[in-house]
């Protein structure tokens, strides 16, 4: 896996025409988010210059949808099943060529997105945000040396080096989405990452910063550790299998 530091300059062509915001799809699945929603909405708008499309996958309780709404995004309403189920059908609803995933509790830094997109211009198929790279201050100690020891055993078991598999902020050509079928739930954010990787997509990890969240947390961070950590075993397994029984199944990087 690639990962770097550079800034949004180092990304470039790869000689065909380069993507813009009017090709990109940024997606989240919301819950119970009206404290934030409306804040990462407006930065997407102003980073992008509202040319960035937003489709929000709602199963809230609260006036998030309105919210969204009202700032312009395309909302889905669906009944809460789970992280993995609502940020999935995001994922699937638009059909521009590039998609960011991000999550909606003002964590991420919307100011980044230029670079995310120059990155899949310069060829790579997923860019992935790295929050650990900087330490995560914002983060509850719990859940980043949780992130660590998640990063630590999907290394070990792909024997590739990762450096933050959970992040919720990552860049995807659409055929990478289509390509394959995303099967967790709780543990998708992994899943997103570790398929596309030992199928031998391109994928660069960059650093990100990392704030604190608007709104209360909905993940228990033991039951929720527990089922991260059992979908990353799952995927790994399921992914070594397949590359001995389906070794030409393997796409061959750029």
């Amino acid at each position: 896996m690639d990962r770097d530091v550079a800034d949004a300059d180092s990304g470039g062509s790869s000689g065909s025409a380069e993507y813009t915001f009017d090709d990109v799809s940024v997606v989240m699945g919301t819950y119970n988010e009206e404290a934030a929603i409306g804040t990462v909405l407006d930065d997407v708008e102003r980073v992008t210059g509202g040319r960035a499309e937003v489709v929000c996958v709602d199963g809230s309780s609260d006036r998030t949808p309105e919210i969204a709404r009202e700032k312009g995004a395309h909302v889905v309403e669906q009944k809460p099943q789970g992280y993995g189920v609502a940020v999935r059908e995001a994922l699937l609803t638009p059909d521009r060529p590039v998609v960011v995933t991000t999550d909606c509790d003002d964590t991420y830094p919307m100011e980044q997105l230029p670079e995310f997109l120059d990155w899949i211009n310069a060829g790579h198929d997923v860019v992935s945000g790295d929050r650990l790279y900087w330490g995560a201050e914002a983060m509850p100690d719990l859940n980043r040396w949780g992130n660590y020891a998640f990063a630590g055993l999907a290394s070990l078991l792909m024997g590739e080096l990762v450096h933050d598999t959970t992040t919720g902020m990552r860049a995807y050509r659409r055929d990478v989405i289509e390509d394959i079928d995303w099967t967790e739930n709780t543990g998708l954010s992994a899943e997103l990452l570790i398929r596309p990787l030992m199928r031998g997509y391109d994928v660069r990890e960059i650093p990100i910063e990392y704030d604190e969240r608007a709104g209360e947390t909905k993940l228990n961070p033991f039951t929720g550790g527990f089922a991260i950590a059992k979908s990353i075993v799952t995927v790994c397994l399921e992914e070594r299998r397949r590359r001995t029984s389906e070794p030409q199944a393997r796409r061959r990087r750029r």
